[in-house]
């Protein structure tokens, strides 16, 4: 087994990550979690010349029990170690070390977090307080409609191209990893769709978009992160939605919660939404409220679905 060097192991890591297919954003996200580890490794629990089999497993309880010093949140301290134990899974892949350290840092509890979603009134409400006579209206309004319908992702909404759009009956979305998968298109979202793309004909008559996305900024390019946001924010704020976080994954809650309800299998509901394992898919049922829960006991009742065929 060679014997390599933390910051080299680290630097290859990266480079393998980036041939993998991650995004821009995840690897930003990655170097800068990365970042802080290296710096706490060579600098504060060694030298830049520390080798990868000598961190020790005393380093890395130690690096974590910074971050909760620091009052970093739980899911933030347990995106962090999942970052860190993909590294070292990866080192072991390569036969750079024998174990993985992490197996001995005990995993930060995951927080189970109840997520406020929106009702069926909001979403109609966010959906209607857009028309559709501008380009920009008719835009905001299919985007609001298509999170709500398809469950899509704030980057595959934003990026999804016309000619993945196959007859108007599903797209070819590009979810994480470079992962291929089909959405289906209802009738009801064609409807927004078709008016969408008459006001989208003529707003562009007379100049050319610089890129193939489906949906466009007013300029012709593509809808940046932030202006998704601000489209999302606007519809939340003319809805007066107060009780929910507004956000392109709160429509995806939506969507998820909705489709479990009537009676979308864990398994076809996990694919739609591009999740590698159903274990994802059913964190979205912790914002089911006790309500919602008692009804749909109720809908699910062998005697109730027995109605008049019941003798009593």
């Amino acid at each position: 087994m060679d014997e390599i060097k933390y910051l080299d192991a680290m630097d290859e890591y990266l480079v393998h990550c980036l041939a993998s297919g991650y995004t821009n954003k995840t690897m930003k996200n990655k170097r800068q979690e990365y970042k802080f580890l290296s710096n706490f490794i060579t600098k504060k629990r060694g030298t830049e010349d520390k080798l990868l089999k000598d961190i020790a497993v005393a380093d890395l309880k130690a690096y974590f029990r910074g971050k909760q010093l620091r009052g970093n949140k739980p899911q933030t301290i347990l995106t962090t170690f999942k970052a860190v134990n993909a590294f070292f899974n990866w080192c072991v892949s390569e036969d750079y070390i024998e174990h993985n350290p992490m197996d001995k840092v005990e995993r930060p509890k995951q927080p189970k977090l109840m997520l406020k979603g929106f009702t069926d009134d909001e979403v109609k409400a966010m959906i209607d307080s857009f028309g559709t006579r501008t380009y920009l209206d008719a835009r905001n309004k299919a985007i609001i409609a298509m999170l709500a319908d398809t469950g899509l992702r704030a980057i595959e909404i934003r990026t999804f191209k016309v000619k993945t759009l196959i007859d108007k009956d599903n797209i070819v979305v590009m979810g994480k990893g470079n992962k291929e998968r089909n959405v289906p298109i209802t009738p009801a979202l064609k409807k927004f769709l078709i008016k969408f793309e008459r006001q989208t004909t003529k707003y562009f008559k007379d100049f050319a978009s610089t890129t193939d996305n489906y949906f466009l900024n007013y300029t012709g390019g593509e809808i940046s992160h932030t202006s998704l946001w601000n489209i999302i924010r606007e519809a939340g704020k003319r809805a007066k939605v107060e009780d929910a976080r507004v956000s392109p994954h709160t429509f995806r809650h939506y969507y998820a919660v909705n489709a479990l309800l009537n009676g979308k299998d864990l398994y076809t509901l996990s694919r739609l939404l591009g999740h590698s394992c159903i274990t994802t898919t059913q964190v979205y049922l912790r914002g089911l409220d006790d309500k919602t829960l008692i009804q749909r006991g109720i809908d699910i009742s062998p005697l109730m679905n027995f109605g008049k065929r019941l003798k009593v």
